[in-house]
């Protein structure tokens, strides 16, 4: 088992990706999980989701955007998963600049903090809107991308590994629009579309947590 025994940090750890990679990290029995996140009230969800299963989980409020609190977290961490971000494409385009300090600088964050605290591996889950970016979400994915490559890169003597996987629309997650035609066709709404002639490309919450 890969995470037997192992100190585990599930940064944004109460989102939909953040939950699935949490149920399977456990499953290998690892020493400890820590979730971090900035919800005060998702935490306290999760924390009664898992609470037969919660001995082996700490809960941590912290914004990815304050390295200080990032470095804490990393304390004696052997894997780190980075899936926290500004994800809703309208509100990172009405909201630039908050985008850019959360996906952006916020990668950095754990970037210096994971090769700070000797971090054996950093996971970072991207967007396929990251490629040939149209709107300012996929371009500060982009951009974090870019940030873990180079880290890898030009890491020198740091033994830490950066990754970076992309994920296409995960069916079910938050802001997909799965749960949006849903709540259109309970409503007996219009299901409303991009264009008649879009393709989606879908995948499941389990092969989304399967490619980190």
């Amino acid at each position: 088992m890969f995470f037997k025994d192992k100190n585990v940090l599930i940064i944004g750890g109460t989102g939909t990706i953040g939950k699935s990679i949490l149920s399977n990290v456990l499953q290998e029995k690892p020493k400890v999980v820590r979730v971090f996140s900035r919800s005060e009230y998702n935490q306290f969800l999760l924390q009664e989701e898992f609470r037969d299963k919660n001995r082996n989980i700490r809960y941590l409020i912290g914004d990815i955007r304050n390295y200080d609190r990032v470095f804490s977290a990393m304390e004696n961490i052997d894997y780190v998963f980075h899936v926290a971000a500004m994800k809703h494409v309208s509100f990172c385009e009405y909201n630039p600049f908050e985008a850019v300090l959360t996906n952006i600088f916020g990668t950095q964050n754990v970037i210096k903090a994971a090769i700070a605290q000797k971090v054996k591996k950093v996971v970072f889950t991207s967007s396929d809107k990251a490629i040939s970016p149209t709107n300012n979400y996929g371009a500060t994915k982009l951009t974090a991308e870019r940030l873990i490559t180079s880290a890898e890169y030009s890491k020198g003597s740091s033994e830490t590994t950066f990754t970076s996987v992309r994920f296409g629309n995960v069916m079910g997650s938050r802001g997909s629009v799965i749960p949006l035609f849903e709540n259109q066709i309970k409503e007996n709404q219009k299901i409303t579309v991009t264009d008649l002639s879009m393709s989606r490309f879908m995948m499941t919450l389990n092969q989304a947590t399967m490619l980190t």
